[in-house]
């Protein structure tokens, strides 16, 4: 406590104001607004006193009116009231003078304001050297601080220098703007002053970092100012000088551009709209934010390829010599490719053809674009429309819009540099549709001859002529194509493969491949590998793997494989035998990409063995598959191993190809309420459940011709299932399968295991055709089935069947539901429903008579 402390008496109690965001220091002259009533009336009782002291804290909640006791701080000032302005409003404005630390102790009774006991805190000045070293560096700090630009005022700078009082000197500092109130209450507590200076030590240390750093940003910012002024004044001279001199910049670079429109090929009417663009451009100021618009609108008009093209003077016997090397087989659609480039060389008046490729994953649709495209010396294009979902991606943007572009149509263009590229619209079964538009609908302009040679771009909003465009797209299903968008292409479906094929692919595209991109030939080269293959090397996906149709199939001759790979230093030989176990024991596919992975899988294994010294050669056998694979995941053979009851086999199509399955049905006791006579399982679409319902009423009508109790389904009903349950199923087609299983079931009679069937049924028993009939033959071929039941108006479709197929499937054909069981169902005794219960549905059936 200091002298002059001493020198000072006060009372036991004093009138106190709280204040809002403000802390009095002892010795600091403060002016202070004074409006809330209990805050005058405070200041009006000190004033009446002989000392007009005050006690000033401040209050915790800023923004409470109304303060209570509690809501005070208990560390204050005591303060003098130097002056006393009163206001009209009733408020008051006076500068105080703090006088000494205070700790309110208690609270006398008094409504009309806050009157407290106190007692004072007096300061702890701690050792002197330490308070002198401390009080330097923070001396330091401060002037840092004042010539880093801090909010001090003048005056209280000046002081700062020549104060050597060490708690005076703390409070003064300690009036800095920028702590907050907690901080600076902090340091009216605070007690000790050598720590009340090393705590504003360290805030004004970390003060000056901020103010030099915001220093260092003005001065950047400035410096680029500065730059840009320097750069616009030199701008505007040169302009000046370049028009003294007859030599305008703007006016060379809008010369430059209508030159460039002159030499781009443009229609007359395209021309002419590029013209006034660059018209509109020399009319604005460079400074206008449309320039950027304009300049960039010209210079896509102007980048796009209108009349460049790729030559027509094709050699077709070359051309088909390409598309050989690249796929075995696949007559229709290297016929249909031969077909226009032979008429294309004889007249220019015939229309691109636009081909749909329709088909499973992984049998090479995209692969065969880009064959397509080598074999007609064309640039090939690929963009994939899966997930598209807003209009804009088809037609672009209007250039309303900030950022504007045109549609991927355009900017493949663009990038094509050519009017009659190879265009692939991959996966355009999976088109989407939402709040922004159809593309689907924006499509039809695209993919339509009539319309295609004036497609208007909203970017561009002149016509653009894409009749000379080969475009394919490509599927995985046709259904999910809109009507009016598969209406205009050529749909060409490339069914999945046999084992034969898989062999032939295997052996002269895909082996060959995986060794060359895992290291294993050695220094073997291949012999005449084909051109188009190293094309696929470059981007390995699976789903551009070689495509492959018999010969037979198509009606032409046979077309030889790519010539195999040299066996001379060769580290990894996989036998046929092993080959066919992989096609048959670990893939279940229509197309190849898995099975190019398992080889994959089996080449990584043995490049790992190589490369570590382990061998250097290794030849995998059938036998040594499960070493490298695992155990086997699919069985091979015939759908159901035994001759069953209820239970028959039928095959369906989907988007990975077709598939058997099996319908299973038995007959249970009772109904499955309100008279209800069969009840389906298997999660079944509304047509299938449809067929079912016909499937069962041609059997309840023919109750009497299968010696079925007429009064049976009163007490009985049939349920059916159609296996696996998770796996959602839909179509007419699994008609007579239905009906040939509930008869089983009803008679007793087994169904032949090695018989599968297809085709829709009506309520007069008649037998309709149906579609996928490829797809489905050769599941029923790789599930080894011996006898396929096929509707009589399917007949004409077993010409695209490959040979080896019929020649393993015995094809019957059929008109009625009874002619079906007489091929599917086993002879013997028929058996009553009253002789057999639910329990007999999928036992194997007893030997037939001989």
């Amino acid at each position: 406590m200091t002298d002059e402390t001493l020198d000072r008496t006060y009372p036991a109690e004093l009138p106190l104001v709280p204040l809002r965001e403000a802390v009095i220091f002892p010795k600091i002259v403060t002016p202070l607004g004074v409006g809330r009533e209990k805050s005058v009336n405070a200041i009006n009782a000190a004033m009446a006193a002989e000392k007009h002291y005050v006690i000033l804290a401040a209050q915790k909640d800023a923004e409470v009116d109304d303060v209570r006791a509690d809501q005070i701080y208990s560390v204050g000032t005591v303060a003098e009231i130097v002056r006393l302005l009163r206001i009209p409003d009733g408020s008051a404005q006076i500068i105080v003078q703090g006088l000494d630390r205070v700790r309110i102790t208690g609270w006398a009774e008094e409504p009309r304001y806050f009157r407290a006991r106190f007692e004072l805190i007096p300061d702890d000045m701690g050792e002197a050297v330490e308070r002198e070293a401390v009080m330097r560096s923070l001396k330091t700090l401060f002037q840092q601080y004042v010539d880093n630009g801090g909010s001090v005022l003048p005056e209280v700078a000046m002081t700062a220098k020549t104060l050597e009082d060490a708690s005076h000197f703390a409070d003064l500092v300690a009036t800095t703007p920028d702590l907050t109130l907690e901080q600076r209450q902090h340091l009216l507590e605070t007690k000790h002053v050598v720590e009340r200076l090393r705590f504003l030590s360290v805030f004004l240390a970390k003060q000056n970092e901020i103010l030099e750093l915001k220093a260092k940003i003005q001065s950047e910012v400035q410096s680029t100012i500065d730059k840009t002024q320097r750069e616009y004044i030199l701008r505007e001279q040169m302009k000046t000088i370049q028009k003294e001199l007859g030599e305008d910049e703007g006016t060379a670079e809008l010369k430059e551009l209508r030159e460039k429109i002159e030499a781009a090929g443009m229609p007359d009417p395209v021309k002419e709209k590029a013209l006034k663009e660059v018209s509109r451009l020399e009319k604005i100021p460079q400074a206008s934010p449309e320039t950027g618009v304009i300049r960039t609108y010209v210079d896509w008009l102007i980048s796009l390829p209108w009349k460049a093209a790729a030559a027509d003077d094709w050699d077709i016997t070359a051309a088909g010599k390409i598309l050989d090397e690249d796929h075995y087989g696949l007559g229709k659609v290297k016929d249909r490719i031969i077909e226009y480039m032979a008429v294309r060389k004889l007249t220019q008046d015939v229309r691109a053809p636009i081909l749909c490729f329709v088909g499973p994953p992984g049998v090479g649709k995209t692969s065969l674009g880009k064959s397509i495209a080598r074999a007609m010396g064309r640039k090939f294009i690929r963009m994939s429309l899966g997930g598209i979902r807003d209009e804009a991606e088809i037609r672009g943007h209007r250039r309303t819009y900030v950022g504007a572009l045109p549609g991927r149509i355009i900017q493949n263009m663009k990038v094509a540099a050519q009017v009659n590229p190879v265009f692939m619209l991959d996966e355009i079964d999976k088109v989407g549709a939402d709040f922004r538009g159809d593309p689907s609908s924006a499509l039809l302009e695209v993919l339509d001859p009539e319309q295609n040679n004036t497609f208007q771009d909203h970017y561009l909003e002149v016509p653009y002529d894409l009749s000379k465009v080969i475009f394919i797209t490509t599927a995985n299903v046709e259904d999910t194509i809109i009507p009016p968008l598969r209406d205009r292409m050529e749909v060409i479906r490339l069914p999945g493969y046999t084992e034969d094929e898989k062999m032939h692919i295997a052996l002269g595209y895909l082996l060959p491949r995986q060794l060359k991109q895992h290291g294993l030939l050695g220094d073997a080269q291949p012999v005449e590998e084909p051109k188009a293959e190293a094309a696929t090397e470059t981007a390995p996906d699976p789903d551009t793997a070689p495509e492959a149709v018999t010969p037979e199939a198509t009606g032409e001759a046979s077309v030889p494989g790519p010539a195999a790979v040299s066996t001379d230093g060769k580290k990894l030989e996989i036998t046929e035998d092993a080959l066919r176990k992989i096609i048959r024991e670990y893939t279940r596919e229509a197309g190849v990409r898995n099975l190019e992975r398992e080889i994959g899988s089996i080449c990584r294994k043995v490049a790992r063995k190589v490369a570590g010294g382990e061998v250097d050669e290794v030849t995998v056998a059938a036998a040594d598959i499960p070493t490298y694979l695992g155990p086997e995941r699919f069985e091979y053979g015939l759908a159901e191993k035994e001759d069953m009851v209820g239970a028959a086999t039928g095959v369906s199509v989907s988007e990975f190809g077709g598939d058997v399955l099996t319908v299973e049905a038995t007959t249970v006791d009772g109904t499955f309420g309100e008279g209800k006579d069969f009840q389906l399982t298997g999660q079944i679409g509304k047509v299938m459940e449809e067929s079912a319902r016909a499937a069962m009423s041609w059997v309840r009508a023919h109750q009497r011709e299968l010696s079925v109790p007429k009064d049976f389904f009163r007490d009985h009903a049939m349920h059916i299932h159609v296996p696996a349950g998770a796996i959602p199923k839909d179509g007419p087609s699994a008609g007579v399968t239905m009906a040939t299983t509930i008869v089983s079931a009803l008679t007793g009679r087994p169904v032949r295991r090695d018989v599968a069937m297809t085709g829709e049924i009506t309520l007069r028993g008649k037998v309709l055709p149906i579609g996928g009939v490829k797809e489905k033959l050769l599941a029923a071929h790789r599930a080894g089935i011996k006898t396929f039941i096929l509707p009589e108006k399917n007949k004409k479709d077993l010409v695209d069947i490959p040979k080896e197929v019929l020649d393993t499937v015995d094809v019957k054909t059929v008109g009625t539901i009874d002619e079906v069981l007489a091929l599917a169902l086993l002879g013997g005794p028929r058996v009553t429903p009253a002789a057999f219960g639910p329990r007999d549905m999928g036992h194997p059936a007893a030997p037939p008579p001989a």
